[in-house]
This record gives C-alpha cells, sequence and structure tokens, in this order.
C-alpha cells in the first residue's frame, strides 16, 4: 500500500504500510551506534518512542531529537529511538556534540527493509532512500498506542500527542 506526503509541497508517494494505532508493531533489525544489530526485542518490556526521520543533518530532524531528548529525561521506563539513514557515527557525532543522552540512534544503513517494513520509504523523489519523518510509540508489548505521518516533510511532529500517549 502507498501514501502520499509533500515534500515542500510537491506530491511524494510513500511505500509501505504504516502501523496504526492497535496495531502490533512490525519486526525491525537496525544498527546502532555500536555497530551491533538490534531489534525490538532489544527493548523488551519498555515503552517506545520511534522518532523517524530522514537524516539529523536537516534542521527539522535535528530540532526533534532534541525535543524528544528533553522529554525523555522524565519519562518512566521509556526509551526514545531516533530512526534514519544516517551512519552510526554522523548521529553519534550530533548527539555528543549537543550533549544528547536521552535518545538512542539507530540507523537503516544496513536494514532498509525497515523502511518499506514500517511504511516510511520514500518511493520517489530526491529523497528515495531516506525515511519520512514519522513517529510511532509502542507500549511495553510493543502495540501501537500513536502513530503520526507527518504530512509535510518540512514540519515538526506533533509532540504533545506523542509523550500523551505514553499516559
Amino acid at each position: 500500500m502507498s501514501t502520499t506526503i509533500t515534500l515542500r509541497g510537491t506530491p511524494v508517494r510513500v511505500d509501505g504500510d504504516f502501523p496504526g494505532v492497535g496495531a502490533n508493531a512490525p519486526a525491525m533489525t537496525l544498527t546502532s551506534g555500536t555497530l551491533a544489530d538490534v531489534s525490538l526485542k532489544d527493548y523488551a518490556g519498555k515503552r517506545k518512542v520511534l522518532n523517524i526521520y530522514p537524516s539529523i543533518d536537516t534542521p527539522t530532524c535535528a530540532k526533534s531529537t532534541r525535543k524528544f531528548n528533553e522529554a525523555a529525561g522524565g519519562l518512566a521506563n521509556t526509551v526514545v529511538l531516533c530512526v534514519s539513514g544516517d551512519l552510526p557515527f554522523a548521529a553519534k557525532r550530533f548527539c555528543d556534540m549537543e550533549g544528547l543522552a536521552n535518545v538512542a540512534h539507530l540507523s537503516t544503513f544496513r536494514h532498509p527493509e525497515f523502511m518499506k517494513a514500517w511504511g516510511v520509504a520514500f518511493a520517489e523523489g530526491p529523497m528515495v532512500g531516506l525515511t519520512v519523518r514519522a513517529v510511532v510509540v509502542l507500549d511495553e508489548s510493543d502495540k501501537v498506542i500513536h502513530s503520526q505521518m507527518v504530512p509535510e516533510i518540512a514540519q515538526e511532529p506533533d509532540y504533545e500527542a506523542a509523550l500523551k500517549a505514553l499516559g
């Protein structure tokens, strides 16, 4: 299934099935900052905020990482996972320079199948190979309790709605 968002006002197709509220999270394998492959099992029993975006090297992606980092410090039993196509080295450098210790970065660079499995793959346009901007919040059992695909890639996600889903 595909959907459409906009990239600076131009419609672009997105491939895959984006998980909706009430769905079980699709399986995933991504690469951590230590270059280890990780899955949802590595965060078993925790609530998860997946902050999905194209690249930490864009202002909106950097801002969402900072905002979720700030919020994560006060969230019990919750991990914030920033997912992008960035190499782990670049994401680590950004988080180290910014002093962001409350988020973990996971990369799609070895596991591009994540993008289609989670319904966040650009299907056309100049950003093919990267993810669209989305936030998915999972409970301790990996059930989706909030999901938002941002309709315009340059817009920020609805932080308040994502955090409210955590109670």
